[in-house]
């Protein structure tokens, strides 16, 4: 775990790929409990620790998770992310389309999701019990065998990106469950939550945020060829 920002209200970490955000039913320590635990002994809290879980991100997934250390923070992120006024930027590494242009590229479709598989499913028109997905790409760099993208959500829906990305034939690398041919050797997806922006839900200040690469050579090859255009 690395905090990226930390003040009496809010907390945002990077989270490594294979933590999960908030306990499951594999008991293994969730991310929320570390931090936790790195609240309590920095500031030597007597008793529990106060920390609400706002959003989550995939277990194979890496990047910025934002969490509030009070109520009022709490009810104040909620009440944003529901409403859209957290804008969260992922970046995905994927198999390349020639075809298309760098330029951006709504994809919308509708999703239907398997509990008992977890797992979405993208169809190109309305179905019974589907959920509307909609999200904007950009291709930011090229590499010989994958490309990079800018990934912004308009709507927050299961697996979305995983999902949508695969139905336009874009399967993210090592994402097995939605198609990728093969698994990354730290069984990862190459999926980060790049960047997070919003205003404090107290002090009203403008917050920008971005997260580390993960320690993947790819990730540094496509990002330094970026900085090469």
């Amino acid at each position: 775990m690395q905090v990226i920002y930390e003040d009496n209200h809010i907390i945002v970490v990077s989270k490594r790929s294979g933590e999960i955000v908030q306990g499951d039913k594999t008991g293994d320590e969730p991310l929320s409990e570390t931090v936790k635990a790195y609240l309590k002994e920095k500031y030597q809290k007597p008793g529990n620790v106060f920390l609400g879980v706002v959003h989550r991100l995939d277990r194979p997934v890496s990047g910025l998770v934002v969490f509030a250390r009070t109520s009022k923070a709490l009810t104040r992120l909620n009440k944003m992310f529901a409403e859209g006024e957290v804008h969260k930027t992922y970046w995905a590494i994927v198999p390349p389309l020639r075809t298309e242009g760098d330029g951006g590229r709504l994809l919308t479709h509708w999703l239907t999701r398997n509990e008992q598989q977890n797992k979405s499913y993208a169809h190109d028109h309305e179905v019974p019990n589907a959920k509307k997905a909609q999200l904007r790409y950009r291709v930011l760099a090229r590499g010989e065998r994958y490309q990079l993208l800018e990934v912004e959500l308009l709507t927050g829906r299961h697996h979305q990106i995983r999902c949508q990305l695969a139905a336009a034939g874009m399967p993210i690398r090592g994402d097995l469950k939605y198609g990728a041919p093969r698994s990354n050797p730290d069984g990862s997806i190459s999926l980060l939550s790049r960047r997070v922006q919003f205003v404090h839900p107290v002090s009203g200040q403008e917050i920008s945020l971005e997260a580390p690469l993960p320690d993947d050579p790819l990730w540094h090859k496509l990002y330094a060829s970026l900085n090469d255009k």
